[in-house]
């Protein structure tokens, strides 16, 4: 079952080629708002939201449909994110590095049913790079399957999302990262993030945040590609589950490591991650 794949593909290349793409480096002033501190929104983040969402309607009418912008107004739309069939869109991920004219930035979607990812979408316009996903069914990126694999570096590679930390936590995290890992500035984008992981050019990523608009999509791609993505303390990430953090590596093995150094915790038993990490894995 390939949700759509072809339509969902051929809509986000049509919102990005209509919308995104003529505004970036061409932005007025106007047009970037700080929607709450540090956190801003462009006019090409809210017509991309709006053209997604009539797009999806059309392809899924029975479904919901659910974006950040949409849920920045009215945070009420997250209720139940993790029940029934729900496409989740982030119109514009990266919006800080959009807004300043820079790249990486992305377009993501994911489908959900009952909090569990089934189908997701990362599409990096700039450098038309699609990278796709469906539950059990693998991870492709423009149409080619993918497997993670890790960096193979002296030091296993590391970028820490650390900026929603309080100081005392990023730093003790850093000083942990420090003494076994390189440690690499994040792209503030998980549309470039996850697919690094993949491609063996970042070996981990560690997060604090979680908002499943910008995550969703991404955990169900690297996890297709073999790569392991879990909450903190080892338990799946699923939308609505209320967990913390996530920590996501281009294999399992690199996964324990990183729980060991980063989080400075003895990881799960062998056999519950066996279980977490077969068929059961967004359970």
């Amino acid at each position: 079952m390939h949700h759509h794949h072809n339509l969902v593909s051929a809509l986000l290349r049509q919102v990005a080629a209509e919308i995104v793409l003529p505004r970036f480096l061409n932005l007025r002033a106007d047009e970037i708002v700080e929607k709450s501190p540090g956190e801003i929104v462009t006019i090409a983040d809210r017509e991309a939201e709006i053209r997604l969402s009539e797009g999806l309607n059309v392809i899924d009418g029975d479904a919901r449909i659910v974006g950040e912008e949409a849920c920045s107004a009215d945070p009420t739309l997250q209720a139940d994110l993790d029940r029934g069939r729900c496409w989740i869109i982030d119109p514009i991920d990266g919006t800080a590095n959009f807004a300043a004219g820079r790249q990486p930035f992305g377009i993501m979607i994911a489908l959900v049913e009952d909090g569990v990812a089934q189908a997701g979408w990362l599409f990096d316009p700039v450098s038309n790079r699609m990278c796709h996903a469906s539950r059990g069914g693998g991870a492709f990126i423009n149409d080619v399957a993918i497997t993670a694999k890790p960096s193979n570096a002296e030091f296993p590679i590391v970028s820490i999302a650390s900026q929603f930390m309080t100081e005392e936590g990023r730093a003790a995290v850093h000083a942990r990262a420090e003494r076994a890992f390189e440690v690499v500035p994040i792209p503030r984008c998980a549309a470039e993030h996850y697919p690094r992981i993949c491609l063996g050019q970042n070996d981990l990523a560690m997060f604090q945040r979680t908002l499943p608009w910008d995550h969703i999509p991404g955990a169900l791609f690297l996890m297709e590609a073999g790569g392991h993505v879990a909450r903190w303390d080892g338990t799946p990430y699923c939308v609505g589950d209320d967990g913390t953090g996530i920590l996501a590596a281009a294999t399992p093995a690199l996964w324990d490591l990183g729980a060991e150094v980063l989080l400075g915790q003895p990881t799960l038993p062998k056999t519950l991650r066996s279980q977490a990490g077969s068929s059961a894995r967004w359970r």
